[in-house]
Parts: structure tokens; C-alpha cells; sequence
């Protein structure tokens, strides 16, 4: 497969700005793979398609406020720093990105807060636009962890082009966030309400919880034609045992394993035995799934629509098959089904 068989129109009016009033009433397509049946429902309307003892994985990473706006020392220039991810807990390093990039050199220090309270010294380039800070800061770690998130803003992501509002600290984040890491949503848990999952768990639906901190890399561009080509950013992930031992069970009886999100699912494919069982796994994963693939543990998938010539249409291509991919996304752009991170969803059977 190349890159443009994954190229579409997308009409800009279909990019959610923001999300649906309630989290459960955002718009469901069910696709049925083996007889290519599309239906349109509401996401609450998922709990139709899953029985006792059925598995949902759910990625419970927490997104944590990692953009930030600071000024340069001397020329006062607005500066924005997005953090990637902490290097060193002792030192204060971190990884980030910086824009506009070109005004920042090594050496240079910003200036975050009203107050200027937070200060960060430039000590190391990384690529074009990132950089490694190291930030200034007197008082203990969870002082300094909690002056970033006061000062931080909740980390939309760049086609979202109005100023971030009180509610997207509640609604880009799943209802079941643990783990702070990420720097962006794993956006199919979105739909999940707290009703909606008390409802799963009464019908004896199971869940099974990985970790996987999503980067920014999830929105990186395809560059190359061949994809075989393309490296994926590494992302932490971490599966314990609970996990293992519900995903395991379910397999072995035949259930349907539902992976909610392109997340959950890289997250499950990079741990997978020798006997295509799941393992435990506590490290770095940089898992790229294009067509063809065969997928080891999970049999249906939850996920939102995604953007053209993007790594998540490629996971989504891979498991419901090219074609079928295809029209599902003609047939969601006749229907209005709105794209992206605050967009609707999808159920892959």
C-alpha cells in the first residue's frame, strides 16, 4: 500500500470543533466486516453489540496541560513550549517543542507566569523545533509538577483553531484517565460516559486497562510514498497482569475483544506472545500497523474518523480492509459524521 491510497477530500466543515453536548450522544457507524452492513446509530447505542463477558481494553492515560506560553528574556517575544516529555526528574529536563522555533538558540532563558515564577534555561537542540529545557525552579518536585499544570493549558490539537475553553480540561480527557502522560487524547474513549459504562459493567461486559502515554507523534505526517518507509515516534506503554489475565481468558473462550481506540490496539499488537496471546510489557513501543496485517488479540475495534494520509486511517484500513474502508468514509462524509478528536465514532465488528 502507498501513501495516496489513503488520500481523501475531507470537507472542512466536518473537523469537530467541539465535542457533542453529552459524551455518549456523539454519532456511532457500525461496520460489519463480515458482510460490509453500515449502520448509523448513537454511541449509547453500543451496548447492543456486546454480551457477558465480552472484553473492551480501555487506555487509561491521563493528558496532562502541556502547552505553555512564556517570554524570551530581553526581547519579551511570545513564546509557545510544548512539553513532550520529562527527561530527568531531579534536573528538571525536559523534552519540548518550541514556536516560533527560530528565535530560540541555546543559552536563551523564558519566562513563564504572570509573575514570571517558572523560568527555563535552553540547554540542547533536539530537531528543527525541538528542544531539551531545563526549568529553574526552587521548591520540591510536586510543587514544580503542580506550577506546570497551573500554568499549562489543555493541549488541543492545532486544527482546533478557537482559544481552549474551561470545559476542554473535562472533555479532552476520558472519564477513566489514571496515568498522566499523554499529550494528546486517546480520543474513541471520549464517547464513554459514566452511565454508559455502569451500564457495560451490569450487562457483565469485562475491562481490561493498558496504558500507552500518547505523543505528538500520533499527529505526525507521512512523508514517504512507501510506507514500509515511515518510523513512528516511540510512546511508553505499560500491561499488567489484570490485563493479560482478562484479555487471555476472553480469547481463549472465543469472546469478542474490543480494542477502544487506534491506541489500545498498537498497545495490544506490540505485546503479543509467540502462541498470539498477550503479554505483560513495561517499556517503549513504536508500532506502525499498515495494511496488510493480521491482528493477534482483538476482534473488533472502537475509533473516531480520522484525517487523510494519517498513520490511525492506516491501523483502521488494516483491520476493516481497504475497500470496505473506503466506503465507510464515503458514506460518513455524505452523512455528515463529524471527523476527528472531538468528532464522532465508529464500531469495527
Amino acid at each position: 500500500m502507498k501513501l495516496s491510497h489513503f488520500n481523501f477530500e475531507l470537507p472542512k466543515e466536518l473537523l469537530a470543533e467541539y465535542p457533542a453536548e453529552n459524551r455518549d450522544e456523539s454519532r456511532l457507524m457500525v461496520v460489519h466486516r463480515d458482510t460490509g452492513k453500515i449502520e448509523h446509530k448513537m454511541f449509547k447505542d453500543l451496548i447492543d453489540y456486546f454480551d457477558e463477558n465480552d472484553v473492551m481494553v480501555l487506555n487509561n492515560t491521563k493528558v496532562f496541560p502541556a502547552r505553555l506560553f512564556g517570554n524570551k528574556e530581553k526581547t519579551g517575544a511570545r513564546i509557545e513550549v510544548f512539553l513532550l516529555r520529562e527527561l530527568n526528574e531531579e534536573q528538571r529536563l525536559w523534552d519540548v517543542l518550541v514556536d516560533p522555533a527560530r528565535k530560540i538558540r541555546i543559552g536563551n532563558k523564558l519566562y513563564f507566569g504572570e509573575d514570571e515564577s517558572l523560568v527555563a534555561e535552553v540547554i540542547d537542540n533536539t530537531t528543527s523545533r525541538g528542544r531539551t529545557l531545563r526549568f529553574l525552579y526552587d521548591g520540591a518536585y510536586i510543587d514544580f509538577r503542580r506550577k506546570l499544570r497551573e500554568l499549562g493549558e489543555t493541549p488541543l490539537p492545532k486544527y482546533i483553531k478557537r482559544k481552549v475553553e474551561p470545559e476542554d480540561e473535562d472533555r479532552y480527557q476520558t472519564i477513566y484517565a489514571k496515568h498522566e502522560g499523554a499529550v494528546a487524547a486517546p480520543t474513541a474513549g471520549l464517547h464513554f460516559s459514566k452511565h454508559l459504562l455502569k451500564r457495560l459493567e451490569i450487562k457483565g461486559v469485562k475491562f481490561a486497562e493498558l496504558t500507552l502515554h500518547v505523543g505528538l507523534g500520533t499527529f505526525n505526517p507521512v512523508e514517504v510514498e512507501d510506507l514500509s518507509k515511515h518510523k513512528m515516534d516511540s510512546e511508553e506503554l505499560i500491561i499488567d497482569e489484570r490485563a493479560t489475565e482478562i484479555v487471555n481468558s476472553a480469547k481463549k473462550k472465543k469472546r469478542r475483544i474490543c480494542a477502544v481506540g487506534t491506541t489500545a490496539m498498537r498497545g495490544l499488537e506490540s505485546a503479543v506472545s509467540s502462541e498470539q496471546m498477550l503479554n505483560t510489557f513495561e517499556g517503549w513501543t513504536n508500532k506502525f500497523i499498515f495494511p496488510p496485517y493480521d491482528f493477534s488479540i482483538a476482534n473488533a475495534m472502537i475509533t473516531n474518523f480520522h484525517l487523510p494520509k494519517s498513520t490511525l486511517l492506516m491501523m483502521v484500513s488494516a483491520f476493516m480492509g481497504h475497500d470496505l474502508m473506503k466506503r465507510a468514509y464515503k458514506e460518513a462524509i455524505i452523512e455528515g459524521y463529524r471527523f476527528y478528536s472531538y468528532g464522532d465514532a465508529m464500531l469495527i465488528l
